[in-house]
């Protein structure tokens, strides 16, 4: 039996090649110079050279660099935030400008400071991205905002392509891993974006080797399809720090294919699964097959 300082070895296939061109160093220098954070730096996302160095994509993270929730999973900072930054809408708009970008996906910390846990300024992102990119698509990814029902529409009403909100893991382990958020309230979160803009596809996703059991897995995914979630995400999770919830198990890429196909036949219209993949890997890809997706179903 493991020891409580034992920790499971991390396999081979979660080894990472760095690509670190000009690309990569371009896109760090203009985040600095434009004072914006991105949540492939804070969360310590693996896939961060790929993106910034070969795909030329970026998470932006709005609303600060300090969250107010303490997750035990997440290396983002966790703190009082700062006051508000109502320029940084229009800095975000005109970096996604500069990179040429062909989707933006915008996520935003916690922030249980703000009565409306920072809706509006989202919203303004969104339609600052739309005004100067008016070809660029948008997805972006908040908390549950204090499960506020206005909140969420005032999200809404400004017409994300994609909404993309974390279930993080099972019914069960929520308690543990996520810091204030419910596994109910997300599910009834996702449920409600669909009920008040049915032609924009939702999206969540699962970190895998917590302690999580296959059945749980299935149980949410099941979940996620009875609340009409259209796109799943499913990641190995990876422990950033020491003082983070340890690793349970690394799930092999042979099991992620099993669980990806699983999900597919539950009739989710897109499925990115392996060791690596995080909610925004892929978003491009993702936001393309869900207006294939879109089009076939209207005919």
């Amino acid at each position: 039996m493991a020891t409580k300082e034992e920790h499971v070895r991390k396999p081979e296939w979660l080894k990472i090649k760095l690509n670190t061109n000009e690309n990569y160093t371009g896109l760090k220098k203009m985040m600095r110079e434009k004072n914006l954070h991105t949540v492939c730096e804070e969360a310590r996302c693996p896939n961060i050279h790929e993106c910034w160095a070969v795909r030329r994509t970026a998470t932006f993270m709005i609303l600060g660099e300090v969250c107010t929730r303490a997750c035990r999973f997440c290396a983002v900072k966790t703190g009082l935030p700062t006051e508000l930054d109502l320029e940084e809408p229009e800095r975000v708009a005109d970096s996604v400008q500069l990179m040429n970008l062909k989707h933006a996906v915008i996520t935003v910390v916690a922030r249980d400071d703000l009565k409306d846990g920072g809706a509006s300024v989202l919203a303004e992102t969104i339609r600052a991205i739309r005004r100067k990119n008016p070809f660029t698509t948008i997805e972006v990814l908040p908390s549950d905002m204090g499960g506020v029902e206005e909140n969420l529409r005032i999200v809404m009403d400004a017409r994300p392509d994609i909404l993309n909100h974390n279930i993080e893991t099972v019914r069960s382990l929520t308690p543990r891993v996520r810091a204030r958020a419910k596994y109910e309230r997300s599910l009834e979160f996702l449920r409600r974006a669909k009920e008040m803009q049915p032609d924009i596809p939702t999206k969540s996703s699962i970190m895998l080797g917590l302690g999580e059991t296959k059945e749980e897995i299935i149980e949410t995914m099941d979940d996620l399809r009875a609340n009409n979630v259209d796109i799943m995400t499913l990641g190995q999770y990876l422990q950033p720090t020491k003082k983070h919830i340890k690793v349970q198990k690394y799930y092999h890429p042979n099991e992620f294919e099993e669980l990806k196909e699983i999900a597919l036949s539950k009739g989710f219209s897109h499925v990115e699964a392996g060791p690596l993949v995080r909610s925004s890997y892929h978003a491009d890809e993702q936001v393309n097959a869900a207006a294939k997706n879109k089009a076939q179903k209207s005919k």
